[in-house]
């Protein structure tokens, strides 16, 4: 039986995206939306031309998408259950729009202010999410309560916040996998060579492998063991605060070897 496994990148939410009319239709929508758009492409005027910061536009959310589900279909089928299942929310068709919708809008905020950015993107998903959703769904009860599921995975993909559902876990686990070098190098190219930068620029590939130990494997590929700063305080605090710790692993390689074994610590553990 062959391993599952898929490289993050711009080209992975091809591969994962499932052959749902519903999951479809929102991915239409999220990437053809002109206010949508404008807020990912804001987001990287003041992340990266601004602050010098990595890329949180377009393309990041592309990558997060893809990574996320990605991070649901490994652990699914290894039998875990979503939060909007378990939870009578919706069905899997629902939880996976939750998962898609939460990991594509969850830095749009960085079009306001990086400081508190959680808190932006969650105020202007509110109305996205609705409009989205609503084309879906009609205004029902069940729109406006995915609707509250997309806000919270958008709110908790910050390491400072403890994701409460599988759907928010997957997406803000997937955040911190977007972390190979093109994602460093606009900011690297404007003169910023701080850890971070240099950290980034480091890492070469990322890869999400079904698991035995631990259900999940993100294999981290890396040119230098300057890498591994990016592992533990990009992923390893985002890891940590998913509710999934205990089911992941991260191992990080240099030139091809394995270096380091990574796993994290977490106050707080979503069922699976």
């Amino acid at each position: 039986m062959q391993t599952l496994t898929y490289e993050v990148g711009v080209k992975l939410i091809e591969k994962v995206l499932p052959d749902s009319e519903k999951v479809k239709k929102v991915w239409e929508l999220l990437t053809s939306d002109t206010e949508v758009q404008a807020y990912l492409k804001m987001a990287n005027v003041f992340a990266v031309q601004r602050l010098r910061y990595n890329d949180h536009g377009p393309v990041h959310s592309r990558i997060v998408a893809g990574s996320a589900l990605a991070i649901y279909k490994i652990l699914t089928e290894k039998g875990f259950k979503p939060s909007v299942v378990a939870d009578g929310v919706g069905d899997w068709e629902d939880s996976i729009i939750v998962t898609l919708m939460g990991a594509y809008l969850h830095d749009i905020g960085n079009s306001v202010h990086r400081t508190h950015h959680p808190i932006y993107s969650a105020v202007l998903t509110d109305r996205i999410a609705e409009k989205i959703l609503s084309k879906i769904y009609g205004s029902t009860e069940k729109m406006y309560m995915l609707k509250q599921e997309v806000m919270h995975a958008v709110f908790c993909h910050d390491e400072a916040y403890n994701c409460l559902t599988f759907e928010a876990a997957c997406a803000k686990i997937a955040d911190g996998t977007d972390m190979s070098s093109g994602r460093a190098r606009y900011p690297y190219r404007a003169g910023k060579n701080d850890i971070h930068a240099l950290s980034a620029m480091a890492i070469e590939r990322v890869e999400l492998v079904a698991n035995e130990a631990r259900p999940l494997a993100i294999n981290v590929y890396m040119a230098n063991e300057t890498g591994v700063f990016q592992v533990d305080t990009v992923l390893g605090q985002k890891i940590a605060t998913s509710g999934l710790a205990p089911y992941v692993e991260v191992r990080a390689y240099v030139r091809g070897k394995l270096f380091a074994v990574r796993t994290f610590e977490t106050t707080h553990v979503i069922r699976s």
